[in-house]
This record gives C-alpha cells, sequence and structure tokens, in this order.
C-alpha cells in the first residue's frame, strides 16, 4: 500500500497547482468527470458537478495572477485500499483559508478525486 502515496500525492500537488493558477485543465486531470463539490459553511449547501465547477474557476482571478503566497498542505492521507483514498488538506485563495475533505479513487490506472467537501474561514489577506 506504501506505494500508492507518492502518486496520491502527486495528484494533491496538481490540484493546488490548478486553484493556484485558476486552471480548469490541470483540474480536470485530477477531479473524476463525475465528481461532485459540497460546502454548507454559509448555512446552506452548494452542491457542483464539474460541469458547474469549472467555469467558476475559469472567471475568479488566480492566486498566482495576483502574487499571492501558496499557502497549501497536505495534512493528512489515509488510504483504505487498492482503489480508495481519503486526503485533508489546506489551503488559501485571497482571503479564504480552505480545509478541504477530498475522496479520491483509483480508476483506469490513475488515482482521481470523486468528492471535495470543504469549509473555509475568512483571514486577513
Amino acid at each position: 500500500m506504501e506505494t500508492v502515496y507518492p502518486d496520491i500525492i502527486a495528484v494533491l500537488n496538481r490540484y493546488f497547482d490548478g486553484l493556484y493558477l485558476s486552471d480548469t485543465n490541470i483540474l480536470a486531470t485530477v477531479f473524476h468527470p463525475s465528481a461532485h463539490y459540497f460546502c454548507a459553511t454559509d448555512g446552506k449547501l452548494l452542491h457542483l458537478d464539474m460541469q458547474q465547477y469549472f467555469p467558476v474557476v475559469d472567471k475568479r482571478p488566480s492566486p498566482a495572477s495576483r502574487d499571492e503566497v501558496r499557502r497549501d498542505r497536505i495534512v493528512s492521507l489515509e488510504i483504505a485500499g487498492p482503489v480508495t483514498a481519503f486526503a485533508r488538506v489546506e489551503c488559501a485563495i485571497g482571503p479564504k483559508f480552505f480545509t478541504d475533505f477530498l475522496s479520491l479513487v483509483k480508476l483506469d490506472g490513475r488515482w482521481q478525486i470523486i468528492s471535495k467537501v470543504f469549509h473555509y474561514e475568512l483571514h486577513d489577506a
């Protein structure tokens, strides 16, 4: 099982790159096409599929274009079996500091994020 960690870490690093650059081409390589995105921070459920989520990212000025310092890290990674994993990661975009719970599956020979559930807090930029 330990041999899967580098592959999953590579996916998570591409995930961070995609967010930092607001690049949906990169994000499309890490999210499964049927993945879902959830948040309830504002007291109501936000639920998007990838066709709804990627245009949001495309419209957003990237943290890289604003010269923001990258603040992303992998907090924990759990392997449930040869094709299932869970990662807790943190990152920041503007004044929002995110904690993401990412469920990953290995399909077609590669690890992909199948769901993202997150919370954010506002911090000084």
